[in-house]
């Protein structure tokens, strides 16, 4: 289930991630302002990835945080790509988070998103 697709801003790449307040009753903050999301990539790799409620007036703001700038430098996002998370809800494991980046595409001279592959290993070499 989707439960955020956004097109990224200059903030979003830059700063954080701030997403519609809505999304917020698939979260369990367990009474916290933070939780620290557990997210499959594209490729497999699990990355923790905060979530914050910001005050933001009378309501809060949830933005993405730590990890956030990490992942966006990993798959080379820019304003104008998109992101989207999704809850896959498994009988047996329970609720697990996966994370794309998609990228606007002509195919046959239609637009499209297409899936962005990760620009950088996240995986450190050596001794």
């Amino acid at each position: 289930m989707e439960i955020f697709s956004k097109e990224l801003t200059d903030t979003d790449v830059r700063v954080r991630f701030s997403f519609p307040t809505h999304c917020l009753e698939h979260l369990d903050f367990a009474g916290n302002n933070s939780v620290d999301l557990r997210v499959k990539d594209s490729c497999g790799e699990l990355r923790v990835i905060r979530c914050l409620k910001r005050k933001n007036g009378d309501y809060e703001k949830p933005v993405l945080s730590k990890g956030w700038l990490k992942f966006v430098a990993d798959y080379g996002l820019g304003v104008g790509d998109k992101a989207v998370l999704l809850r896959e809800d498994d009988h047996s494991l329970g609720s697990q988070f996966r994370i794309e980046a998609r990228r606007k595409i002509v195919l046959l001279g239609r637009e499209t998103w297409g899936e962005v592959t990760r620009a950088t290993s996240s995986y450190s070499h050596g001794a």
